[in-house]
C-alpha cells in the first residue's frame, strides 16, 4: 500500500516476500482475514515485528503506538495520572501546558490517519464481494474506521476526512468539522450493525455490541461534539447492549484487568485489543500500563503485576486528589493525610481500590520521581486467581486492553437517566455497579444522592486508568476551567483553573503547515 501523509510520503511496503499484498487480497479468503488482523493490530502495536518493522518511523516505535499515546493524552492531564519521565512532551501533558508541537499529538494524529487509510483500502477492495463472511469483515473494517474517527473528533475536533470512495494516494485530504464527522460515524455504525456478528460472537473482533457501545459513547458526548444533547439515544443503545443477554458483570472486578479478561472467560468484555505474551509483543497497551506503574521499592513484581523482565519503570502514578475521588477519605480515615499504617488502603470497603501509598502522597514538583504520589496497580499480567496464563511471557502481558466493558453500559445509561430527570432509574443502574464493588448492598445509594458530581466520581472509581478520564472531565465541565482542580494542574502545586480552549487538543503544527486545507488555522486558542 502507498498512502499520503501530510508530513511526508509514507511508503508501507512488505519486507517479507510472503507478506500479503493488496493486489492478491482476493485470491483467497484467508488473506482477507490476515489483512483484517492488520487493521486491528494497527491500534495496539507499532507494526509487524522485527522483519516488518514499525509502520511509522519513530525514535521509539512502542512509545508512539496509538493506544499508548492515546492513554497519555487521556490520563496524564488529569487527577488520575502524572508521569515522572523527562521525555519530550510528557511534562506538558502533566501540567496542561502543551503546544501544537507535542509529539504525542503527532503520534495519535498520524496513527489514527494510518488506521483509517488501511481500512479505506481494505473496504475498497472487498466491499463488492458478496460472500457473507467477507461482508462481515467489511463491516468490521468500517467499525474500526468509525472508532478511529471517534477518537479523532474527541481529541482534535476537526480532522482530515477520507473514505474508501477517495482511493489511496498522494493528495491533501479535506478537513471536516467535528459535527460532520459525528454524523458520519453515527450513519456508519447504524448502517453496519446488521452486518456485524451477533453480540459475543466473534471476540476480540467487533460485533453488534461493539457498535452499540460506540454509538452510546458518541451520544453520551453529543453536546460537547455538536451542541445538542442525545440522552434518549444513549438509553436506546445501552438498552440494546444490556438486554442482548450476551454480556454480564464479572464476579471479580479485577478479572477485567487480568490475563484471563477476554470474553470467553469474562463476558463483561465487549470489545478490547487482544494482547498475548507470545503472539502480540511490545511495550504497549496493558504491558505499558503495568510496567510504567511499577517500581522496585513500593511494589513487588511477583506479588502484583506478574512481569519479571524489564520491570519497574517507576513513571505513572495518581495524584493525591484522586484519593478523595476513589476513597471517601473523611469517612474512612478522618481526612488527609492518611495513616501510613494502611499503605494499601485496606480500610476502604470498595474492592476496586488497587492503590498504594508511596514515599509521600504529595508530589513536591511536577517532575518529581515516581517515588511520590499514589501507586496504581489495577492491571496485572497474572490471571485473576493469581496463576500465570498459558501464553505467559515474563516481559509482555497477555491482558487484553479494554475498550468497551459491560459496566459502562450501566453507567452511561445511568447518566442519561439522570439528565432525563429519572434519578430512580439512574440509582438502580449505579447500584448494579456498586454492589459488585462492595460485595453487598452496603455501598448502595439513594436517588437523592444521584448528582453530576457523584456520577463523574463513580465513573472514575470504575474506569480509572482505562483512558476515559479526560473525556469524562470535559463532558462535566471540569477538565480545564471547572471548579475542580488537582495537584500540578496548570503547573501550580495546589492546582489552578486553566483555559477552556484546552478541552480540545491542537492540530499538530507540522500538519497545519503541510496541508493547505487547514488554511493555516489551528483550533481556537492555539
Amino acid at each position: 500500500m502507498t498512502l499520503g501523509s501530510c508530513v511526508k510520503d509514507l511508503e508501507v511496503t512488505p519486507k517479507d516476500p510472503d507478506q500479503i499484498l493488496a493486489g492478491n487480497l482476493g485470491d483467497d479468503p484467508k488473506y482477507m482475514k490476515q489483512v483484517l488482523g492488520k487493521l486491528y493490530a494497527s491500534f495496539i502495536i507499532p507494526g509487524q515485528g522485527p522483519n516488518g518493522g514499525p509502520d511509522i518511523s519513530a525514535s521509539d516505535p512502542n512509545f508512539f503506538t496509538t493506544m499508548r499515546a492515546l492513554w497519555n493524552l487521556q490520563q496524564l492531564p488529569t487527577d488520575e495520572a502524572i508521569c515522572a519521565w523527562g521525555d519530550v512532551g510528557i511534562a506538558d501533558l502533566n501540567t496542561q501546558t502543551w503546544s501544537p508541537s507535542n509529539p504525542f499529538l503527532t503520534a495519535v494524529y498520524q496513527r489514527l490517519s494510518l488506521s483509517i487509510t488501511y481500512a479505506n483500502d481494505f473496504i475498497s477492495i472487498t466491499k463488492d464481494n458478496d460472500d457473507p463472511e467477507v461482508q462481515r469483515y467489511v463491516a468490521e473494517a468500517r467499525f474500526l474506521r468509525a472508532l478511529a474517527y471517534y477518537w479523532a473528533v474527541d481529541l482534535f475536533g476537526q480532522f482530515p476526512f477520507t473514505t474508501d470512495e477517495d482511493g489511496v494516494g498522494k493528495f491533501f485530504p479535506e478537513i471536516q468539522t467535528r459535527e460532520y464527522i459525528f454524523n458520519y460515524i453515527e450513519s456508519e455504525l447504524k448502517d453496519i450493525s446488521d452486518e456485524l456478528g451477533d453480540p459475543g460472537f466473534s471476540y476480540p473482533q467487533a460485533d453488534k455490541g461493539s457498535a452499540w457501545m460506540l454509538l452510546a459513547r458518541l451520544y453520551l458526548n453529543a453536546e460537547v461534539y455538536t451542541g445538542t444533547e442525545r440522552w434518549d439515544d444513549v438509553v436506546t443503545y445501552t438498552d440494546s447492549v444490556i438486554n442482548s443477554g450476551a454480556y454480564s458483570l464479572a464476579d471479580d472486578y479485577r478479572q477485567n484487568f487480568s490475563a484471563d479478561n477476554g470474553y470467553n472467560s469474562n463476558p463483561e468484555m465487549i470489545f478490547a485489543w487482544e494482547q498475548d505474551g507470545v503472539n502480540v509483543q511490545g511495550y504497549v497497551g496493558t504491558t505499558f500500563i503495568i510496567e510504567s506503574s511499577s517500581d522496585a521499592v513500593y511494589i513487588r513484581a511477583e506479588d502484583y503485576h506478574g512481569l519479571t523482565e524489564n520491570t519497574n519503570w517507576n513513571g505513572n502514578r495518581a495524584r493525591i486528589d484522586f484519593l478523595d475521588v476513589m476513597i471517601d477519605t473523611l469517612a474512612t480515615y478522618g481526612g488527609l493525610p492518611i495513616d501510613p499504617s494502611d499503605p494499601e488502603f485496606d480500610a476502604s470497603p470498595d474492592n476496586r481500590v488497587f492503590l498504594k501509598q508511596k514515599k509521600s502522597l504529595n508530589i513536591p514538583s511536577a517532575s518529581s520521581s515516581g517515588d511520590y504520589g499514589v501507586g496504581v496497580y489495577k492491571f496485572t499480567a497474572r490471571n485473576s486467581d493469581g496463576t500465570l496464563p498459558v501464553n505467559y511471557n515474563p516481559a509482555f502481558a497477555c491482558t487484553d486492553y479494554p475498550v468497551f466493558r459491560f459496566a459502562d453500559a450501566y453507567l452511561m445509561r445511568a447518566e442519561a437517566y439522570h439528565n432525563l430527570g429519572d434519578d430512580e432509574l439512574a440509582k438502580e443502574d449505579i447500584n448494579m455497579i456498586r454492589e459488585r464493588a462492595y460485595g453487598d448492598q452496603s455501598g448502595n445509594i439513594s436517588a437523592a444522592q444521584v448528582t453530576d458530581a457523584f456520577i463523574l466520581n463513580e465513573r472514575a472509581r470504575e474506569f480509572y486508568y482505562e483512558g476515559l478520564r479526560r473525556t469524562d472531565l470535559v463532558r462535566f465541565g471540569q477538565f480545564s476551567d471547572g471548579t475542580y482542580t488537582w495537584q500540578w494542574k496548570g503547573g501550580v502545586y495546589e492546582g489552578t483553573a486553566t483555559s477552556s480552549h484546552l478541552d480540545l487538543y491542537p492540530i499538530p503544527a507540522d500538519e497545519i503547515s503541510a496541508n493547505p486545507n487547514y488554511n493555516g488555522q489551528n483550533n481556537p486558542g492555539y
